[in-house]
């Protein structure tokens, strides 16, 4: 079968798993007490990367065996693991201190969840969403691009250099470490 052709079906079989799990399970959504939970950003990270690569690998892997796997691959990963560990982190604490947390409002849909808290759209979260989004555009680009090269030696799976792990590395600290605050702040009243 033709190497791009499997990419994209594994992709979206992927995404439709995730979808599905999320609809029946709210696997991409934060633990809260509203009845429409509201969409977790560093779940929704954690997916989009894990798709991503698991996509390119199992291409990869159909087509010319099994693919080296570099570690900045594993360190991104790690960025997304590491990122929805802190999170969950947080808001066992925020729970524990019997905040009035901003996940327990009902969802307003994904992106102005993932992007927002009590006072509204962050820039940091926006930073991060931007980032995530557009190397993982790059690193599909880089799979198709590479895929259908019957003599690349083991050079498949992109590699991202240190100073790109870095910048996302610092994008998704960022958030970690702004989201531990959210729900600590009183939220903006609105003006009479």
């Amino acid at each position: 079968m033709n190497p791009l052709a499997v990419f994209w079906i594994v992709l979206v079989g992927l995404v439709i798993a995730v979808l599905y799990l999320d609809w029946k399970h709210n696997m991409l959504r934060d633990t809260s007490t509203a009845t429409r939970k509201p969409y977790s950003y560093a779940r929704s990270q954690l997916a989009w990367w894990t798709v991503i690569i698991l996509a390119s690998f199992i291409s990869v892997m159909a087509s010319k065996g099994i693919p080296p796997v570099d570690p900045s691959t594993l360190i991104l990963l790690g960025i997304s693991a590491a990122t929805t560990a802190a999170a969950r982190i947080g808001d066992m604490s925020d729970t524990s201190q019997g905040l009035t947390r901003t996940q327990d409002q009902a969802s307003e849909g994904f992106f102005i969840d993932i992007l927002s808290d009590s006072n509204g759209v962050n820039i940091h979260r926006f930073q991060a969403l931007a980032f995530n989004l557009t190397f993982g555009i790059w690193f599909i680009h880089q799979v198709l691009h590479f895929l259908p090269i019957t003599d690349q030696p083991g050079g498949i799976i992109p590699v991202l250099d240190q100073s790109n792990l870095l910048l996302l590395g610092l994008s998704s600290t960022t958030y970690a470490v702004l989201k531990t605050s959210e729900n600590k702040s009183t939220p903006k009243q609105a003006q009479p």
